[in-house]
């Protein structure tokens, strides 16, 4: 060390001989040659150690090519251009000279340079009074140390001075001077000085010192300066450290005696208040929620204050130390739950941070707190105003994570996610990396049910944290009614149209093993894995990768989906069984249809309560090995059931009688007891308007026209005949209008109704990606049909005008069986009254006629008989002719005005000729607009 030292004195004395005679007017040969060179050697050498020794630090930021800048515009503006290129070239060898031996802080030789050539010209400018220019002058405004040349100084130094000597020693004893601590002996031997005797011009500049300020703290420094000049010599630096240095101990017993505790200790007490421990005078007031100094602790008011905004600090630790505290220990893992404990999790370690600021701290803490003045044998003591520098970040992520506790306290799960990434939408980027790996520790367990329900179908949610719900249900029900969507533990940053396509996914799974019984979703998830570029495992996903997450439950759904439709189109047929269905149950299997109403008619007439359920399976086999339908799948056909509706006391089996398919698991998820209901109202309706037209073509086939009947009516009187004639045309016109209604009605039901829906539903059924596909493809089929066939709930007048007029034409087809039953038996007895008359021309009896019959009272009470029948028939079958006409004239008067349904085909082919719009002129304008 010492030979370190020796070797920088050497360098500086070198330094100054280099500088000193490289003048033209000097004698690099023989330095002592001159007295007055060897004086300016001795003096500038005292000079340098001077600058050394000091503590002057420049004010201005270190900077090269800003300092050479400045040099070179001062040699321009002193007009000397030739200088400054050359200091401009020698500054560019300068800057690239680098490696061994080169000066790495070339900004500081810079700025010496530049100083001394400013404080020399400063000297040349000043006055003969040194005491007064050379002191006040260069201190006072922030030059350089200033030396006194005795030659120049009347009174200067005594002639000791003049010799070889240095600061009254010889240069070989700076020489033998150990480095830069060795200086300190200039400053012991200031006092060895002569001062001249200029007193006049030492009391000028004495009073010049004491105009720098007339309060105490002036007056004792310039005391201080007039004892320390009459002892030896008066040093000035740029600050007068003599002043500062008194003034700076004066402070420092001000604050001794206005504080009662010093700032180590309140230091102390802040850092144990920080970790929420009350200190020794720094403890925590219940009544006021805070932390503070007690009332009568004679602190300033300023340090008061201080020490509240650090304790804010402790204040924080402490709610949120709470929390955890409450969450972890005192209340039960459902009211937390997974994500409640990875949060507390989270702000644990961001504690153990914290922690390790403060033992940083503490350990900075033990240091003494140096005065302004004094520099610290270290630099890591702890100050208040250090302490509130030091705490500026921790206090930022404390206070946002006393926020999040109290968004939190009452929430779990997706919500508590939700309402932590709420606040990480923050323009400041600390809190927004703070908030984001906060969240990637909360969101973990969120993010691991996601990943176990999309690619496993299991809900790992013991504490009902995910937003996805389930319920135990029936099978059949699994779909519908087991899985929900949870919107209140829905996490803002996951969309409803991801978290839906995240439900359907794992229901899909789930449906996939626990009612089809398949295990090929596991490759579909693996492979769907893979094309998302995550894993299967556990930690794939996390906070920050909503776009992988997208990714995943894409691939996922896509592949699940498209192996579920598989499943369900082939293994168990769907499409097949929606075909059986409106073959079977919406009566478009015709041959079927036709030959089952042939055998059950006779069964169904009978009361309700007397037919057997037994006796209609068997009509309904033997139906079917009858017709086309024993050809279709015999599992389809083993689904065919017959169904017997609940009925009232008159009711006959037409009303009751239906026809029921089995859907088993999985296709009663798609074939629901309400779906099936529905598919129970239009069999009704069809079954009903079969059983209208099946009647119809019942009464067509009795009242044709025959040779039998023609010789009949021939052998008929005339009144007879005529009436006779009149009612059957009047039946016969009014089965016309019946059965044009009734054949337009079924034409447009099968064909505009049933065959354009299941046309529309093969096609939604080829584009359907997923079962909530298939099911909305099914659900549009079936409500199409219904409002269709006025069978919806907007159209519910109409279709009870529709079911009035069918039982009008029952009644009617009820009336015309009668009618010509009665011709046929009339037919029948006359047939034998004629017999018996040949019979009693050729052996008379006794015996008149039988009791009760037509024939029995003569052949005029048969034609009065006869007569009154068949006007009381003509009577009836003009009030049902009146009454079907006024109700399906207000049929078809509601059918423009039906707006949830298309029926301008229906209308025209009930009105095609316009026959109805002619009989009601005044509302036919309106009915076909």
């Amino acid at each position: 060390m010492e030979d370190d030292d020796q070797r920088v004195v050497d360098l500086v004395k070198e330094l100054v001989h280099r500088l000193l005679y490289t003048s033209p007017h000097s004698n690099p040969q023989n330095p002592s040659a001159s007295s007055f060179t060897q004086q300016e050697y001795n003096q500038s050498l005292k000079y340098s150690l001077r600058i050394l020794s000091s503590r002057m630090t420049p004010s201005i930021a270190a900077d090269d090519s800003a300092m050479a800048e400045s040099i070179k515009r001062r040699l321009a503006t002193a007009g000397k251009s030739s200088e400054a290129l050359t200091f401009a070239d020698l500054y560019a060898k300068f800057s690239l000279k680098d490696g061994p031996g080169s000066v790495k802080n070339k900004w500081a030789v810079l700025y010496l340079l530049k100083t001394i050539s400013e404080d020399r010209k400063v000297r040349k400018n000043q006055s003969p009074n040194v005491i007064s220019n050379g002191f006040l002058d260069s201190a006072l405004s922030g030059g350089l140390p200033t030396l006194f040349e005795s030659d120049g100084i009347s009174g200067g130094f005594g002639n000791s001075s003049r010799n070889s000597n240095v600061g009254g020693f010889k240069s070989e004893d700076v020489g033998n001077s150990r480095g830069i601590s060795n200086l300190e002996r200039l400053e012991k031997n200031r006092g060895d000085w002569n001062l001249v005797s200029g007193s006049d011009n030492l009391s000028e500049n004495m009073k010049k010192l004491k105009g720098l300020g007339d309060n105490s703290r002036s007056l004792r420094a310039r005391e201080h300066v007039e004892n320390r000049y009459n002892g030896g010599i008066l040093m000035v630096s740029k600050d007068p450290e003599n002043i500062r240095d008194i003034a700076y101990r004066e402070f420092a017993d001000l604050i001794k005696e206005e504080n009662e505790v010093s700032e180590v200790v309140l230091v102390r007490d802040v850092l144990y208040a920080c970790q929420g421990i009350d200190g020794k005078y720094v403890k925590f007031d219940e009544k006021a929620d805070a932390y503070g100094l007690p009332e009568l602790t004679k602190v300033p008011r300023a340090t008061k204050i201080m020490i509240r905004k650090l304790c804010e600090l402790g204040w924080l630790f402490r709610k949120v130390k709470g929390y955890i505290t409450e969450s972890m220990d005192q209340l039960s893992a459902e009211h937390v739950g997974t994500v409640g404990q990875a949060f507390c999790a989270a702000l644990q370690d961001e504690f153990s941070d914290y922690y390790k600021l403060l033992a940083v701290l503490e350990a900075q803490a033990m240091n003494p707190i140096p005065l302004v003045s004094e520099h610290a044998s270290s630099s890591n003591y702890l100050s208040l105003r250090r302490l509130s520098v030091w705490f500026s970040e921790p206090m930022v992520k404390m206070r946002l994570m006393a926020v999040l506790v109290d968004s939190c306290k009452v929430l779990k799960g997706g919500a508590m996610a939700g309402a932590i990434h709420m606040h990480a939408q923050h323009g400041d980027p600390l809190v927004h990396d703070f908030m984001n790996k906060l969240l990637r520790r909360v969101c973990s367990p969120l993010f691991e049910m996601v990943r176990s329900w999309v690619l496993e179908g299991e809900l790992d949610d013991l504490f009902s944290e995910f937003f996805v719900l389930s319920q135990p249900v029936k099978a059949e029900s699994l779909w519908r009614e087991g899985y929900r969507l949870h919107s209140a533990m829905l996490p803002s940053f996951i969309s409803q149209s991801l978290a839906q396509r995240i439900l359907r996914t794992g229901k899909s799974i789930n449906f996939l093993r626990v009612c089809c019984e398949d295990r090929g979703w596991a490759d579909a998830a693996t492979e769907a894995a893979a094309a998302a570029g995550t894993s299967t495992g556990r930690g794939g996903l996390g906070y920050g990768e909503t776009d992988a997450l997208e990714s995943l439950v894409a691939e996922a759904a896509k592949r699940i989906d498209k192996h579920l439709l598989e499943v369900v189109y082939k293994q168990y047929k769907f499409k097949e069984h929606c075909l059986a269905i409106k073959r079977y149950l919406l009566l478009g299997q015709g041959d079927f249809v036709q030959y089952l109403m042939d055998i059950v008619g006779p069964e169904l007439s009978e009361a309700a309560n007397t037919i057997s359920t037994f006796k209609l399976a068997g009509l309904l086999e033997s139906a079917i090995r009858s017709s086309n339908a024993q050809y279709d799948d015999p599992d389809i056909l083993d689904r065919l059931r017959v169904k017997m509706m609940p009925h009232n006391t008159g009711d006959r089996g037409w009303d009751v009688f239906s026809l029921d398919y089995d859907a088993r698991v999985p296709l009663n998820t798609v074939f629901t007891e309400s779906v099936m209901s529905r598919y129970l109202r239009i069999f009704n309706f069809l079954w009903k308007l079969r059983r209208v037209e099946h009647g119809l073509i019942g009464v067509w086939k009795t009242m044709k026209p025959n040779c039998v009947t023609s010789r009949f009516f021939a052998k008929l009187p005339q009144a007879v005949k005529l009436q006779l004639i009149l009612t059957s045309r009047k039946c016969q016109v009014l089965w016309d209008e019946m059965n044009h209604f009734v054949s337009n009605l079924q034409y447009y039901i099968m064909f505009e109704v049933l065959e354009v829906s299941w046309s529309n539903l093969s096609k939604e059924l080829e584009a359907a990606k997923d079962l909530d596909d298939l099911l909305g493809a099914h659900e549009k089929y079936l409500h199409s049909i219904l409002e269709k066939s006025l069978l919806g709930e907007r159209s519910v007048n109409l279709n009870k005008t529709l079911f009035t007029l069918f039982d009008v034409i029952l009644r009617f087809r009820s009336h015309a069986d009668r009618l010509y039953e009665s011709i046929y038996e009339l037919q029948s007895r006359t047939t034998d009254s004629s017999s018996r008359d040949k019979a009693r021309v050729q052996r008379p009896s006794k015996t008149s006629s039988e009791s009760g019959s037509w024939l029995g009272e003569g052949r005029k009470d048969l034609t009065r008989r006869a007569g009154e029948f068949l006007r009381n028939m003509g009577q009836d079958i003009d009030a049902i002719g009146k009454e079907y006409s006024s109700i399906f004239e207000g049929f078809i008067s509601q059918l423009p005005i039906q707006q949830h349904v298309d029926l301008k085909f229906l209308m025209f082919r009930l009105d095609f000729t316009e026959f109805y719009t002619q009989l009601k002129p005044s509302t036919g304008g309106k009915l076909f607009l």
